[in-house]
């Protein structure tokens, strides 16, 4: 459509801006350019008729025999938007979320227009509260949802860029509410199968929702198949929301639901899984079940590290350990333990004994073993009643076994080490029970000495104990 056919109110303004007379195209072309600095973005804006101008252009401009014009349009509206707060606010006094929505309604299998529409909103919604409403409430939940439906990357990085923006700007829990609703699961839910990988807003949108905010249970249920157990799509999300909690370790504490969901996970993982055979990778392996059972027990691992005694007593992460260990996850760990070969260290010692011999099964992934024994360690760190627990269930002779170099477990050592000086300080009967395995040359621990203890005679009941090493 050439200028000549486009009411005069309307092209007019942009013609004088871009000092052309005939071409919409070189008109249209000239504003992108002059839009993309911040100068240029105030010279415009202080023409008051410009953006509403642009507006009315993508109204009349016919989808889709003009989709080269509309999307010529939609960047010079993206442009005049980015942080010219002159020009959002007559985004919408004029009704541009309108505008958008109505375009996108008839463009919606178009990823290029799609997409070009996205980024004009997200410039828009940056800008404060009622910007965000107004999109918020034209394009929640229908339109949305569509757009996630696309599952083309070019438009979920926006997509998430809006929906965290209105999110997180929100006074109010309404939009989180809202967004954890059955409608809201299903986009997120698009947004990661969309994804490969965790792009920026993505990530923010599941910190918000699945960290922040407890909707990681179904969000994951979202993700699921008829016919399988797990999905990449599960370990996917999964990933992101271990590498989240560890990002964010001092800051904030998974939800109780999510880390008693998380646990359930790995009880189901475990239940699944053969243990015959494993991988010899690190995570992920790109087996669904086993990397759901390693990002599970990592989760846990970081809902369970040590804070102070204050904090153990009254924070969120505190709840959180009481409520997984009276779930019986010292007894699924423990159980774990046994299930799996010694570590090599103590593999290789075996076979060059002729009176002893190895069994057990393979780590299904590098670093299992390790993993297991960082969050029993993270457990025992001044809890009594994981220490206790761990005797009572004949554990502390397998965690001992623990403190040893091992191939296919890096940093088996130095877990080990930290697990056994949390289970013995201050537990008089766990540092006996200890002594006497040395002592009986039922294990030989040299690494003892090296969290500063020794095994010294008690003189007045001859019997082994762990002292201060200060030699």
């Amino acid at each position: 459509m050439e200028a000549c056919c486009i009411p005069e109110q309307v092209i007019q303004p942009l013609l004088l801006a871009s000092d052309s007379s005939h071409s919409l195209e070189e008109c249209l072309q000239f504003l992108i350019e002059a839009s993309k600095t911040d100068s240029g973005r105030s010279d415009l804006a202080s023409k008051a008729d410009i953006l509403p101008s642009i507006l009315a252009l993508l109204q009349l401009l016919p989808y889709p025999s003009s989709r080269h014009h509309l999307n010529l349009s939609l960047k010079v509206l993206r442009n005049l938007c980015a942080g010219e707060t002159r020009n959002q606010e007559a985004f919408v006094d004029h009704n541009g979320s309108l505008v958008i929505s109505e375009l996108l309604d008839s463009a919606i299998g178009d990823v290029e227009t799609v997409r070009l529409g996205l980024q004009v909103l997200a410039n828009v919604v940056v800008m404060g509260e009622n910007r965000q409403r107004d999109v918020w409430l034209r394009f929640f939940p229908e339109r949305f949802l569509a757009i996630s439906q696309l599952r083309r990357r070019e438009t979920c990085d926006p997509l998430c860029m809006i929906l965290y923006v209105c999110l997180d700007g929100s006074r109010s829990s309404s939009s989180s509410e809202i967004t954890c609703s059955d409608d809201g699961l299903n986009i997120i839910a698009e947004t990661v199968r969309t994804s490969s990988s965790e792009d920026y807003w993505l990530k923010l949108l599941v910190s918000r929702l699945c960290v922040e905010g407890d909707c990681f249970p179904g969000l994951f249920s979202k993700l699921g198949h008829k016919d399988s157990t797990f999905t990449s799509e599960h370990t996917f999300l999964l990933s992101m929301l271990s590498d989240i909690a560890n990002e964010r370790l001092k800051e904030v504490s998974i939800p109780k639901d999510t880390a008693h969901f998380v646990l359930g996970l790995l009880s189901q993982s475990v239940e699944v899984f053969d243990f015959v055979s494993g991988e010899r990778s690190e995570l992920p392996t790109g087996s669904a079940v086993i990397d759901v059972m390693g990002y599970s027990l990592v989760v846990i691992r970081d809902a369970c590290a040590g804070r102070s005694i204050q904090q153990l007593k009254n924070d969120s992460g505190g709840g959180n350990v009481d409520m997984l260990l009276s779930s019986g996850l010292i007894e699924l760990l423990l159980g774990l333990l046994r299930k799996l070969e010694p570590p090599t260290t103590i593999k290789k010692a075996l076979k060059q004994s002729p009176t002893s011999s190895s069994s057990g099964n393979p780590c299904p992934y590098r670093g299992f073993r390790r993993d297991i024994v960082a969050v029993i360690a993270n457990c025992a760190y001044r809890r009594k009643e994981v220490q206790d627990e761990i005797r009572e269930r004949d554990g502390l002779f397998l965690m001992l076994q623990q403190c040893v170099t091992d191939d296919e477990n890096p940093f088996l050592r130095e877990w080990g080490l930290w697990c056994v000086r949390n289970l013995l300080e201050g537990n008089e009967e766990n540092q006996k029970v200890v002594a006497q395995l040395e002592m009986q040359g039922s294990v030989d621990v040299p690494q003892l000495r090296e969290i500063g203890l020794r095994v010294e005679i008690d003189p007045i009941t001859s019997r082994p104990k762990l002292v201060n090493d200060t030699t």
